[in-house]
C-alpha cells in the first residue's frame, strides 16, 4: 500500500480510504489509485484488514451430504450470495453424521469465521454457537432461519395428482427422522381427498429388513390398485421410476411418479421427472442477509446469535413433466359421461321424404 501511495504522492491512508470506500476521497483520485494497485498487482491483506476490523470476511458452509446433487446446488447459491456482499465461504461435510456434524462446526469456529450457514443433518437441532448462525432446514424445524415452504410444495404434488384423476397414493421417504421429508409427506397427505387411498414406505426401515437398494414393492402395490407414486427427493422418484418400469409397469400410462427438488438429471432421463422446484437462489439470499444482519449489529449478553429473517420460508413451484399423466380410468369416466350425455340429447331432426 505504501508503494501505491509513493507513486501517487498520497498518504497510505488515503489509498486505504480509496481502495475500501472510505473516507472523504474524490472520485479521480480514487480512480487513480485502483488503476496504479491494478498496474502494480497489488492484493489487499486478508489478515491486515481482520486485524483492523476484527473480521475475517469469511462465513463458513456446513452441509449434510455433498454428494447429494441438491446440496452442490444450495453451496453454489450461498457461495454467489456471499461473494456478493463481499465474503468468501469455507465449506464443510458432515457426511450425514452427527459428531462430524459438530467437529465442522468447532473447527470453522476455530479458524474465525464471521459466521456460519447450516444445513443440518437430519433429526438434528442447531442450538446457540460461538458466532452468528443461519439454518437452512424446514419452517417446522426450531431456530429455522429460512427454507423452501416444504409442506406447500407437498400439497402442490397432491393437488397435481388429484387433478389428473389419482385417488390411491403410495408416498415415499427415506428417514422419518428428517423435517423436511415430514413437512413434504405432511403436506401431500393435507391435501389427499377424504375418498384417497394413502400407504407410506420409509426407504431405510425397508432396507434395515431386507437390505440396502432393496426392491420397495412398487408392483404389488400396482396390483392393488395404487396408481400414483409421490417421492420426497427426486433421487427417490428414479427408484420408483426404475423398479416400475423393470416390473414392465408403464410410466405414466399405469403409473405416475412425482419427485421433490429439480435435481439437474431429472429432465433428461426418460421418461423426465415431474418434480417440485425450490428457489436456491432465494433462500441462499435471505440466509446472507439474515446472517450479516446478526454479524453487523451492536454486541449485546442478551441477543441470540441465531440469525433471524423476516421471510422464513420460500414457495416452491411445480414442474410438470412426463412421468404423470391423466390416470385412464378417469379419462374413461369422462368419455362415458359424455357418450351417456349424447345419447340423452334430442336427436337430430331427420330431412323429410
Amino acid at each position: 500500500m505504501s508503494v501505491i501511495a509513493d507513486a501517487l504522492g498520497v498518504s497510505a491512508a488515503t489509498v486505504s480510504n480509496a481502495l475500501s470506500g472510505k473516507g472523504r476521497v474524490s472520485p479521480e483520485l480514487i480512480e487513480r489509485v485502483r488503476a496504479k494497485a491494478e498496474e502494480l498487482g497489488y492484493v489487499p491483506s486478508v489478515t491486515a484488514r481482520a486485524l483492523r476490523t476484527g473480521r475475517s470476511g469469511v462465513i463458513g458452509l456446513v452441509l449434510p451430504n455433498i454428494s447429494n446433487p441438491l446440496f452442490p446446488q444450495i453451496a453454489q447459491a450461498i457461495e454467489n450470495a456471499a461473494a456478493d456482499a463481499g465474503y468468501g465461504v469455507l465449506i464443510a461435510d458432515s457426511s450425514g453424521d452427527n459428531a462430524k456434524q459438530t467437529l465442522a462446526i468447532q473447527r470453522l469456529i476455530e479458524r474465525q469465521v464471521d459466521g456460519i450457514v447450516i444445513v443440518p443433518r437430519l433429526g438434528t437441532r442447531i442450538a446457540e454457537l460461538a458466532c452468528p448462525v443461519a439454518v437452512i432446514d424446514s419452517p417446522s424445524t426450531p431456530n429455522n432461519t429460512v427454507s423452501a415452504d416444504h409442506w406447500q410444495g407437498g400439497q402442490l404434488v397432491a393437488e397435481h395428482l388429484v387433478d389428473l384423476g389419482h385417488r390411491d397414493f403410495v408416498l415415499i421417504g427415506a428417514n422419518p427422522l428428517s423435517n423436511v421429508q415430514n413437512d413434504r409427506i405432511g403436506g401431500m397427505k393435507s391435501r389427499i381427498p377424504k375418498d384417497g387411498r394413502v400407504d407410506v414406505i420409509w426407504i431405510e426401515r425397508n432396507e434395515m429388513v431386507l437390505g440396502a437398494g432393496c426392491p420397495l414393492g412398487l408392483k404389488e402395490k400396482v396390483e392393488n390398485g395404487f396408481t400414483a407414486f409421490a417421492a420426497s427427493s427426486d433421487l427417490h422418484a428414479l427408484r420408483a421410476l426404475t423398479e416400475l418400469q423393470r416390473a414392465g409397469i408403464r410410466v405414466p400410462n399405469e403409473a405416475s411418479v412425482v419427485g421433490f427438488d429439480d435435481l439437474v438429471w431429472s429432465s433428461v432421463v426418460s421418461p423426465s421427472i415431474t418434480t417440485v422446484r425450490q428457489d436456491a437462489v432465494a433462500i441462499a439470499d435471505i440466509a446472507i442477509g439474515a446472517l450479516l444482519a446478526t454479524i453487523e449489529r451492536e454486541p449485546s449478553p442478551e441477543a441470540s446469535n441465531i440469525a433471524v429473517a423476516q421471510c422464513n420460508r420460500v414457495p416452491m413451484a411445480l414442474v410438470p413433466r412426463q412421468t404423470t399423466a391423466r390416470l385412464a380410468t378417469a379419462d374413461a369416466s369422462a368419455s362415458d359421461n359424455s357418450s351417456f350425455a349424447n345419447s340423452s340429447s334430442s336427436p337430430p331432426e331427420r330431412n323429410a321424404p
